[in-house]
């Protein structure tokens, strides 16, 4: 089946040599994959439809009749072009931050490599093993940009204070702010310590943070200045100088949003179609209140694994876009090859909320993998008794020892004595809350299996398989319908950079299709749709 046309023809005639015209589905789809060239549709003399990337278009004269046209359009035009300038970039586009070093050095140092921006997965991760993986990766790219996840946690604020100070002493340029409820000192003292003048006497923002969002209340507080409050009590136990304290009055929280749609981990299931266009009006009201120097740019995240959902985000506004849940599936990810294999089969449907171990007490869910696990149910299971009980002397004998024997498999006491030892060092005062109260106490033994069964995950611990924690979005199915059939099926040839390329590269394919469809061409139904080959990674291979 060849193309028909059911539209509007151009004021304009083609002229060029009869050979470049093509008119067979392969050809015509080399054709629109050339997105650095122009691309023409028109009528020959014997009536056919067919496309071309060079000629000449005249107003007048002899030539062939053009029905459609678009210009060239690349997958570096995607996006906001100051998004890719300010971290000198190839493509408007980021990969998340999945927490206990999922979004691995690797990971970081191979999209870092590819030109491309990624966050390192600091949180749920000791400070020791922070800063070993921020060495490994300054060392791997060293003039690249690369962020690091700085996560809220409401119940551990040491470690956040922490992970702030490691940053500033590593010269952490970027952070990707996740799960903050609200603004916080430590936060604000990233932000406001590197603030400083050039030469110029400009503001120079040396310490960017993007900040990841689902919520329009969020999002309010990065879209304005650092609060005056933290601001006088960061200068009055001298951590700012008074000129970063004047500074801070003129630039926001934030230089990025990401729009967090329905993701994997934390998530507010909110649908990007609806958010997305919330937030961007919200920083048009909010840039027109306040007036900063640069306005923020805002991102979209959750649900984009595809071609055709990276465009779909770009088109409503979205200044970049980030993956997460299709980039665990991939060799770089610091997860075990078992989560790789259920990874690669997760249809849409195969994700559930499950009970945070990071804000347990507060009844947050998370999004993640139910198919090949227990761990959905069984942390459901812990939290309705958390709720029902004040203490884990009162859940009843014989659901005490079911959850000993299946779930803990030992004795809770002797779980508690393990989160005595673990706390001591990561953060004592959380044991020191929990003595007098047995309901925290009882948190702490519950969180004891959440946290772990993430880890059990990631170091593909054998006889836990039916405990493991994956985090996973739908979009982790939406990738495995897309590259079904093709080399990328199968992990062991899933790489992030190159699933980076192809879902980009795809987006700007897609984009061409799109346009000329919008004129009145009609495709057969095979190049409406972006096709993943052995080619095409070889391609992309020689091109690097």
């Amino acid at each position: 089946m060849g193309m028909n046309f059911n539209g509007t023809a151009q004021k304009l005639f083609w002229q060029g040599s009869p050979r470049d015209i093509v008119f067979d589905v392969a050809t015509i789809r080399e054709k629109l994959m050339q997105t650095d060239k122009a691309c023409y549709v028109m009528k020959d003399f014997n009536g056919r439809i067919g496309v071309s990337n060079s000629g000449a278009l005249v107003s007048e004269g002899r030539g062939l009749q053009v029905l459609a046209i678009t210009s060239p359009m690349t997958a570096s035009q995607l996006g906001d072009p100051t998004f890719c300038r300010d971290y000198n970039l190839k493509y408007a586009y980021k990969t998340g931050a999945m927490a206990n070093g999922i979004a691995s050095a690797d990971l970081v140092i191979a999209i870092g490599k590819a030109n491309l921006l990624a966050s390192y997965g600091a949180a749920g991760q000791v400070p020791s093993k922070i800063n070993q993986s921020i060495d490994k990766i300054q060392a791997h790219l060293p003039t690249q940009t690369f962020a690091v996840n700085l996560i809220h946690s409401p119940s551990e604020q040491a470690l956040e204070a922490a992970a702030v100070e490691l940053f500033l002493n590593k010269g952490v340029k970027v952070v990707e702010a996740s799960a903050f409820l609200a603004l916080t000192e430590n936060i604000v003292y990233y932000r406001v310590a590197g603030l400083s003048r050039d030469a110029e006497n400009k503001i120079v923002i040396g310490n960017k943070v993007i900040a990841k969002i689902s919520r329009k209340e969020v999002a309010l507080p990065f879209m304005q200045a650092p609060p005056e409050e933290f601001v006088q009590s960061l200068l009055a136990k001298g951590k700012i100088t008074s000129l970063q304290a004047e500074l801070a009055k003129q630039v926001p929280m934030a230089d990025d949003i990401t729009v967090e749609a329905d993701s994997g981990g934390h998530t507010d299931n909110r649908p990007l179609v609806a958010l997305l266009p919330i937030i961007i009006q919200q920083r048009d009201e909010m840039q027109k209140q306040n007036s900063f120097a640069t306005k923020i740019r805002v991102g979209a995240a959750g649900g984009i694994s595809t071609p055709a959902s990276a465009l779909a985000a770009f088109m409503m506004g979205a200044a970049y876009v980030v993956t997460g849940s299709v980039n665990q599936a991939c060799l770089e990810a610091g997860t075990s090859d078992h989560v790789r294999k259920l990874l690669q089969v997760v249809e849409s449907t195969d994700v559930m909320g499950a009970p945070a171990s990071d804000m347990f007490e507060m009844g947050v869910d998370l999004q993640v993998l139910k198919r090949g696990t227990l761990f959905g149910p069984r942390a459901k299971k812990l939290y309705e008794y958390y709720k029902m009980y004040n203490s884990i002397d009162e859940i009843p004998a014989a659901e005490r020892e079911n959850l000993e024997k299946k779930v803990f498999r030992k004795p809770l006491e002797e779980v508690w004595q393990s989160c005595i030892e673990f706390f001591e060092e990561r953060d004592p005062e959380q044991i020191e809350r929990a003595k007098d109260n047995p309901k925290r106490k009882m948190a702490l033994i519950f969180r004891w299996y959440l946290g772990l069964s993430s880890n059990w995950a990631n170091a593909g611990t054998i006889d836990r398989v039916l405990d493991y924690q994956i985090w996973c979005g739908p979009s982790m199915g939406a990738f495995n319908d897309w590259v079904k059939g093709s080399y990328l099926e199968h992990f062991e040839n899933r790489k992030v950079a190159d699933v980076a390329v192809r879902i980009m590269e795809g987006a700007a394919y897609l984009y061409r299709v799109q346009s000329l469809k919008m004129q009145g061409v009609e495709f057969p139904m095979e190049l409406e749709k972006v096709v993943v080959t052995e080619s095409s990674k070889k391609r992309e291979a020689v091109n690097a």
